[in-house]
C-alpha cells in the first residue's frame, strides 16, 4: 500500500505468536544472558518467580507476526526508528498477539513519506505486555506522466 493511500487509524491484528521455553532459553543464551532468562533457580528468587523472557525476543515475536500482515508490500522502502516499551514481563508458553495502527503520516516528498506505526502486544490474559512505536519510510504513489 503506497503512502498516499494510507489514513491514521488504519489498524491490522496479528496471529498469535507462542513463546516456546526451548527458543525463549536459545536466544536468551545468543542475545541477552543473564540469569533472570537463563538461570531458573535464579529466576524463582526473583519477583517474578519463574524465567522471564528477553524484551527483545517478546517483541520479535509479535513483529514477526505482524511482517506476515505485509501491510505496505512492496512499497515498503525502509524502517527509520523503534521505540519499545515494556509492561509487564512475558514467560514461557505465553500467547502474544498485537494490533497494529498507523498513528502518524508525514509526506517528506513526491517519493515517499514517513509512516509511524504503533503496536500494542497483549498476552493470553488480555493483558498489555509492551508497546512498540516504529516509524518506516513508504513509496509514494508514482507520479503517471501526461
Amino acid at each position: 500500500m503506497y503512502f498516499d493511500e494510507l489514513k491514521i487509524g488504519m489498524a491490522v491484528n496479528t496471529a498469535p505468536a507462542v513463546i516456546e521455553k526451548e527458543k525463549m532459553l536459545a536466544f536468551a543464551r545468543d542475545y541477552d544472558n543473564i540469569p533472570l532468562h537463563t538461570d531458573e533457580e535464579y529466576a524463582k528468587t526473583t519477583p517474578f518467580g519463574k524465567l522471564i523472557a528477553p524484551g527483545v525476543m517478546s517483541f520479535m515475536s509479535v513483529w514477526v507476526k505482524y511482517l506476515e500482515v505485509d501491510f505496505f508490500g512492496e512499497a515498503l522502502l525502509a524502517g527509520k526508528s523503534t521505540k519499545i516499551e515494556w509492561l509487564k514481563p512475558v514467560f514461557a508458553d505465553d500467547v502474544l498477539t498485537g494490533r497494529a495502527t498507523i498513528t502518524n503520516l508525514v509526506k517528506r516528498n513526491a517519493k515517499n513519506g514517513l509512516v509511524e506505526v504503533s503496536i500494542e502486544a497483549y498476552n493470553q490474559n488480555g493483558e498489555l505486555v509492551l508497546t512498540d512505536v516504529t516509524e518506516v519510510i513508504v513509496k509514494c504513489k508514482p507520479i503517471k506522466e501526461q
